[in-house]
Parts: structure tokens; sequence; C-alpha cells
């Protein structure tokens, strides 16, 4: 479970202003390493996102947050009012930059890719066969790991 505090608003009115792409209710896409601006159509008190290691999110202000895709795969978002009452529940799917997915089967094993025009690579996936996974799994890990620390060295 992640939540996050509301950032400075000078800063977040500043960020929100910049940003072209606003995202409304419903199913939220984001590539993986991209961010979206999610528009609530009442105010949030509490955000919650289902599973933070594929897409997390940063608070802005009651009805806009930032929508992180972390890694491919599938989760939600919640939304609470400040009696804790669910106002948004809304799918989220952390896909790959302008592509779509492919699942390969060599006997029992499966592969599963996450492919754009230029290129397909593969992406973990429960059922995957276990070297792939635990190779893809890993790297996922560690391209977080420097993220984040690039992050805290700016």
């Amino acid at each position: 479970m992640s939540i996050f505090r509301p950032m400075p608003s000078a800063l977040a009115g500043a960020l929100l202003l910049g940003s072209a792409v606003a995202a409304q209710a419903g199913e939220l896409s984001v590539p993986m390493d991209e961010v979206r601006v999610v528009r609530f159509a009442r105010p949030v008190a509490t955000v919650y996102v289902g599973n933070p290691t594929i897409a997390d999110i940063t608070v802005i202000d009651s009805t806009h947050v930032f929508l992180l895709g972390k890694s491919y795969g599938a989760t939600n978002l919640v939304g609470l009012d400040v009696n804790r009452n669910p106002i948004v529940n809304d799918q989220v799917t952390v896909v790959a930059a302008n592509g779509g997915t492919v699942t390969l089967n060599l006997g029992s094993a499966q592969i599963t890719y996450s492919c754009t025009e230029a290129r397909c690579q593969t992406v973990p996936k429960p059922g995957d066969a276990k070297e792939i996974y635990d190779a893809e799994s890993d790297q996922i890990a560690k391209h977080q790991d420097m993220t984040i620390k690039a992050a805290a060295n700016q």
C-alpha cells in the first residue's frame, strides 16, 4: 500500500500547468517510467495504489495526483473522501510506450513480451519461465533502485 503527502502547492501548480495530459476517472493507462496527471471529479482525502511496485502516486492536491508507471502490469487506484468513503476505484495498467503484450508459449514454458513498433522486450508475469521471470524481476528492481537513488541526489 502506498500513501503520499501533498507536495507544496506552488510546485504542484507549476507542474500541473506544465502537464499536457490529464487523465479522467475510469481505466487508467500509463507507460513505464512516465507520469500522467489524474484528475478526480470530487476531492479525495486519501489515495492508495494496490501494488506500488507497478504504479505509484504523488498527491498534488485534493483533486489531482501524479501517476507513475514503475513496472509492467495492472493494479488499482483507490481514493477515499474525508469520511473514508470510496469515491474512486480505478484499474491502472502500466504498458510499454506505444506497444502491446505478446505471450510466447514454448511447450509448458511461457515468456511474456511487451512490444512497441521498434522492438519487443521480456516482461515478468506470473506463469512465465522461472529463469526469465527471475532475471527480469531483478532487472526491474535494480532499475527502480537506481531511479530512487538518482532522485535522492537531485
